[in-house]
């Protein structure tokens, strides 16, 4: 059961909020990519999510057609066979989507995981984001509600994005300032438009200070703190403590001490995507300058067959992300907390 089932993928979301630990969840462009990440998390012993995001899945539907369902199916279906040969269990989720996209991307996925369960099986994939934060919070939670609707009766959890995530994802950018924090009110209003679970279950990305993309330290002001905040203010209201599955966006980059605080207050999910990409990259880069005589035919050269052999740096490339992807289980806590 390398591909979690609804059932195993709530298990996991449950042992993590308890464990105060979270899984990686790493966006994937390529089969190989995906090797590297099932690798990563069997070599740290941990279960683990893989997510495809719109350009992604854009990408994966080739640059002739760049339809994002096709290539997100596909890699979904491809996934399904070859994970069976990890002794891990993985998710797949697709990641940022914004309501310019619904149309031609979850909205049809979602209806390809229906069509699934009504003929008795599980969902292709466990869960889907919307990504909001580019209209207003009203909305956002309406689209919200008709989404997660669609999701829990498809055996499907619903990651939503209620306030701004600086810097740009695949399109959807936003300044950084002060409105990269979510309040209680906002987490509130949340609750009374989508539950605390009675109508399904949902991620909260909710935003503490978080950028997508590449920043020095000291660019960004993250406060983790915020999320105890927001499950306290709606905790006193609705009584129900630890109220929201938290979701961490914009992790590259961020100290060991903030990813801590983060998961004391209930993250589960930490998004890479920034680190992984530039540790399959940095290796192939390598070997291009190393062996620039072999890969190129200089001078009228023939080169070197093995050396431009999209294996030979294709193995470095997958074993560099590997490696990275390891390290996140180590600083997210799930290295060995695979379900057995």
């Amino acid at each position: 059961m390398p591909i979690a089932t609804p059932e195993v993928y709530n298990e996991m979301l449950d042992r993590a909020k308890a464990g105060k630990f979270a899984y990686p969840a790493i966006n994937v462009t390529s089969t190989q990519t995906l090797h590297a990440a099932l690798r990563g998390f069997a070599e740290a012993e941990s279960d683990g999510i893989v997510q495809i995001s719109t350009g992604g899945a854009e990408f994966l539907g080739g640059q002739y057609a760049k339809e994002m369902v096709t290539g997100s199916v596909a890699l979904a279906e491809f996934a399904h066979i070859v994970a069976e040969k990890y002794p891990v269990t993985v998710a797949l989720h697709t990641d940022h989507c914004p309501k310019d996209k619904l149309d031609g991307y979850v909205r049809p996925l979602l209806a390809v995981s229906e069509e699934r369960v009504k003929a008795g099986g599980d969902p292709l994939f466990q869960s889907h984001m919307w990504d909001g934060s580019a209209e207003t919070l009203a909305d956002n939670l309406a689209i919200a509600q008709e989404l997660l609707a669609r999701a829990a009766a498809a055996k499907i959890i619903l990651e939503v994005e209620i306030t701004p995530t600086g810097g740009e994802e695949d399109g959807v950018s936003h300044e950084i300032n002060d409105s990269l924090y979510t309040t209680v009110e906002d987490a509130i209003r949340t609750v009374e438009a989508l539950g605390l679970g009675e109508k399904g279950r949902y991620l909260l990305a909710a935003s503490f200070g978080n950028v997508h993309g590449v920043y020095k330290p000291g660019n960004v002001v993250l406060r983790p703190e915020l999320l105890k905040e927001l499950s306290d203010g709606v905790a006193a209201k609705y009584g129900k403590a630890s109220p929201f599955d938290f979701v961490f966006h914009g992790g590259s980059g961020s100290t060991e001490q903030e990813i801590a605080t983060a998961l004391e207050n209930g993250v589960v999910k930490m998004n890479l995507d920034t680190d992984t990409q530039y540790a399959f990259t940095r290796p192939v880069a390598d070997h291009m300058f190393r062996n620039y005589d072999g890969v190129l035919k200089v001078d009228g050269e023939v080169g070197s067959k093995k050396t431009y052999d999209p294996r030979t740096w294709g193995k470095l490339a997958e074993a560099s992300m590997a490696a990275r992807v390891t390290e996140a289980c180590a600083n997210l806590r799930s290295t060995g907390t695979k379900i057995k």
